[in-house]
């Protein structure tokens, strides 16, 4: 099959879904989810095919699939948009079809799970101001609405923009399925819209990203303008255009950077916005608001993996300044241990795997930052894996919580809560297997684990270049991973019931727990595409093809480390090793009613920690609160009263004189006078003319008589001659 057309095809089923939901099914639950299943099933086939026949080419990153289509025309010609598929974007397609098919599969059972309390209306659907059981929470809902299908049908749309910037041959459209993504998260993470929380959450998300995309867009006018193209291949795999931007300065020589430098600045402040990296890291947390399946398709399958995405796609340029990439090794470095820092202390089941999203993306970025630039797109592919399974499994663990609260009534206990579980392994086993698999590989668990050799590729890369800060910063941030894991594995699944309602809960249904057994086969195996060669006695046993074939995206291949160094090997297997056993050790005897073991030990730290380091107060205090402070002196007092309603005012004030003038000067003496006495003398003209027009025939015989005679006389006496 040609797969140039198959790669134009993949985006388009979910957006057809979109399409088809919002006009057709959205009154039929059943015939939404068979839609949006079936657009998922499709571009995962499409995409699979071309994964296939990708991999079977050798050298594929020196002829990659794509085509392109004129689009915008301009003065010298047209801008260009397409399609291309080179080794990065065909691993990219793998993991992401496979990632949102299993997430729309998990969403039909979640979704028909939880029962609504209280009597359905003649639709179907819960009365208006019912409270129903859907998803994480109780909600109200606030009118009869089909929720149902409006869940496929944004989750469609979600898809779609991700699956139109992995397979983009350019920035522009990229950005395009960036933003539509940004809508989607908007929109999905407010779904229970009902709820202040969840509508604070989407706004938050909405305005704190907004914030990195429009130095994304400035950096994306910069690129175009500096090269006049936006094309991968043009402008990452020509070498003349890259010593272009290296040589060149940075506009007004900001910063001593080169041109190349600041536009990969530019570009990577748009990813620590989508990609929830300090100081724009706030909103991922409280995305936890919508639901489960959201929560999975953003910190695995769309939003986020595209903020890496993206810098991995870009890193030809971001490589041409080492301040640029200094930045990002930080940023990432210090987002991955800060984040760690604050997963450790909640007890929010979900809130723990948001943060711990927040410091593996740290990860990716602080290896992009030391130029590893496969450790970073390996770490990228094994996180989604095992941190899509880990999220679906929270769902899971969050139903069966819910399905114990029915059964008690006592909706006062928190189905989140890790604090109100325990025990949920011999009520959940599907469940707490796999998460123990998605536990371990977040964790890093030695040799079987996917997130084992990615993380350990990362450490190793650091050792190996030197930047020995960023390797201690991560093996600590490592450890407090692997401890904080062992705390939630312990708190949710171990011991035994803490509650009366964990003591009920019971298994998900086959929906949700067959794409919990699917993601867990990739949490283990996805890393053995990447072992290292050079590793004793492991190493060689399966060829590197990630390296090998992801590496084949750049114009210079990567080389690997050129000797095997055991320490980041050892410290891999002992932090982690070390933190689970660490979080076995401190919480496998919590009892009902218990509180953290860590709060008395870490003292003050531990409300820091559990209050998230107060960014959100900061944040208030300097932003929201100094915004609040101006907004009514300043710009409601001021800027709108005074200003803009002032000169408005001034204006029409001087508009009303001179209208005043104009009717008292123009329009009455002259437009009116005119009209006044053409009317006078047309009535004048009618009184003359009505001693004309008597109506009697013998007068007008007798005045055409007379002007017959007179005209015969004037003719005979004055027009003929003799």
């Amino acid at each position: 099959m040609n797969p140039e057309l198959l790669i134009w095809l993949i985006p388009l089923p979910p957006l057809l879904a979109f399409g088809v939901i919002t006009l057709f099914t959205n009154r039929s639950n059943a015939a939404s989810s068979w839609v949006g299943v079936g657009s998922a099933f499709i571009s995962w086939v499409l995409g699979l095919l071309v994964f296939i026949q990708a991999i079977g080419i050798d050298h594929f990153g020196e002829h990659p699939f794509g085509s392109s289509v004129e689009w915008l025309p301009l003065g010298s010609g047209a801008f260009s948009i397409g399609v291309l598929v080179d080794p990065l974007t065909a691993v990219m397609l793998f993991f992401v079809t496979t990632t949102v098919l299993m997430i729309f599969i998990y969403s039909v059972g979640y979704h028909n799970y939880g029962q609504p309390k209280g009597d359905h209306d003649q639709k179907g659907l819960p009365p208006h101001g019912a409270t129903v059981e859907h998803g994480d929470h109780s909600h109200t809902v606030p009118s009869v609405e089909p929720m149902y299908a409006r869940f496929f049908a944004f989750i469609g749309l979600f898809a779609f923009g991700m699956f139109t910037l992995v397979v983009s041959d350019n920035l522009l459209t990229l950005f395009v399925g960036w933003e539509i993504m940004g809508l989607c998260s908007y929109l999905l993470i407010g779904f229970w819209y009902a709820k202040p929380s969840a509508r604070d959450a989407a706004k938050k998300a909405f305005m704190t990203t907004r914030v990195g995309d429009v130095f994304m867009l400035l950096g994306i006018a910069y690129l175009y303008t500096e090269t006049g193209t936006l094309n991968f291949r043009n402008i990452l795999y020509n070498q003349e255009v890259l010593d272009t931007l290296a040589a060149n300065p940075a506009i007004g020589g900001f910063w001593g950077l080169s041109a190349a430098g600041l536009i990969g600045l530019l570009l990577f402040i748009g990813t620590v916005g989508k990609s929830a990296q300090f100081p724009l890291h706030v909103w991922l947390p409280d995305a936890m608001e919508g639901p489960t399946p959201v929560s999975a398709m953003i910190h695995a399958a769309t939003m986020v993996s595209a903020g890496v995405y993206m810098v991995v796609r870009m890193f030809p340029i971001l490589a041409l300044d080492e301040k640029t990439l200094g930045t990002m090794a930080v940023i990432g470095a210090f987002t991955a241990l800060m984040a760690a820092t604050i997963a450790v202390a909640q007890n929010d089941v979900k809130r723990v795997l948001a943060y711990s999203t927040i410091s593996q993306l740290g990860f990716m970025v602080a290896a992009l930052g030391i130029g590893a630039y496969i450790a970073a797109a390996f770490h990228l592919v094994t996180h989604a894996f095992f941190k899509a399974l880990l999220f679906l499994g929270s769902g899971s663990v969050i139903h069966g919580m819910e399905h114990g609260v029915l059964h008690t009534g006592n909706h006062k206990v928190d189905p989140q809560d890790m604090f109100n579980m325990g025990g949920l392994r011999k009520k959940m086993p599907i469940t707490f297997w796999t998460f123990l698999i998605g536990g371990f590989a977040l964790s890093g668990f030695p040799l079987v684990t996917a997130g084992f050799w990615s993380k350990d590729e990362i450490l190793a890369d650091a050792w190996g270049h030197h930047h020995y800060v960023v390797f201690w910063v991560l093996a600590i941030a490592a450890l407090l991973t692997a401890f904080y894991t062992g705390r939630q594995l312990m708190l949710t699944f171990g011991g035994e019931a803490r509650t009366e309602e964990a003591k009920h809960a019971h298994e998900s249904v086959p929906s949700m727990t067959w794409p919990l057994m699917i993601l867990s086969f990739f949490a283990i195996t996805a890393g053995w595409v990447g072992i290292p060669e050079k590793i004793p006695v492991i190493g060689g046993l399966l060829p590197n093809w990630f390296h090998d074939f992801v590496g084949g995206t750049l114009l210079k291949h990567p080389e690997a480390l050129s000797s095997f160094d055991p320490i980041p090997l050892i410290t891999s297997v002992i932090v982690a090793l070390g933190g689970l056993s660490l979080g076995w050790l401190v919480y496998r005897n919590i009892k009902a009613g218990d509180e953290d073991p860590l709060k008395k030990p870490l003292g003050e730290i531990y409300g820091y920690i559990q209050n998230k380091w107060y960014w959100d107060e900061i944040y208030n205090g300097i932003f929201v609160h100094l915004a609040n402070l101006l907004s009514e002196p300043f710009t409601y007092r001021f800027l709108d009263r005074t200003v803009i309603d002032g000169s408005l005012h001034w204006i029409a004030q001087r508009a009303f004189g001179l209208g005043g003038w104009f009717r008292d000067k123009i329009d009455g003496p002259i437009v009116n006078g005119f009209g006044d006495f053409v009317g006078s003398f047309t009535n004048r003209f009618g009184h003359v003319m009505r001693y004309v027009q008597t109506g009697r025939v013998q007068q007008y015989m007798i005045w055409a008589a007379l002007v017959a005679f007179g005209g015969l006389f004037y003719f005979l006496a004055f027009v003929s001659t003799p």
